[in-house]
Parts: structure tokens; sequence; C-alpha cells
């Protein structure tokens, strides 16, 4: 898919419409050592052998496998305001094979 380089979007900072330069951002692997990872792992640790605890009887994430990739990726697309250098992030996202940008 192919996007411009440049938009005007609306700054809620500036409260007014400047010119946007887009950014595609490239997708962190999510992190174990966050606060709801710890507490979901500490409660799967809890619930071993105890018959059925619904989603803490599962396995842990790690252990899952992936029945079928999926062919496309989310773009994660950001516009940062030329003025005031604030980044804006796209509520509804797209699944696209490549995102270029317009020359």
């Amino acid at each position: 898919m192919k996007l411009p380089k440049t938009i005007r979007r609306y700054n809620p900072k500036l409260r007014k419409h400047t010119l946007h330069r887009i950014i595609l951002v490239k997708k962190r692997t999510a992190s174990s050592l966050t606060y709801g990872s710890k507490i979901r792992a500490r409660r799967r640790g809890r619930a071993r052998g105890h018959g059925n605890r619904g989603r803490y009887s599962k396995a842990a994430v790690t252990k899952w496998k992936m029945t079928g990739k999926k062919q496309t990726k989310k773009a994660d697309i950001r516009f940062e305001c030329m003025e005031s250098k604030k980044q804006h992030v796209k509520n509804n996202t797209f699944r696209a094979k490549k995102v270029e940008f317009k020359t």
C-alpha cells in the first residue's frame, strides 16, 4: 500500500491542522516483565494440580503453538507534527503486506 510522506492532520496540542510526517514503526516483542505478565504467570503457577481453573489451567503462553501464521501484519502508523514534534497514533490500523511511501 502506498502512502504519502506528509499529510495535514489535526494537532490537539496546537489546536489546529498542521503538516504531519508519516512514520512506520516496527512492532516490539511483548515484555515478560510487565505487571500484567507477572500477575498472569503467578496465577498460572498457583492453579497447578487443582483441576480446571479456566484460563489459568492452560500452559504458559510460550508453550502455545501457532496453528497458522497470518499472511500480513498490521501496520503501526504514527504521525509526527512538523511544528511541535508530537506523535499521534492512527486509531484504525490496517493489514498490508508492504507499506511504502510515495516520493
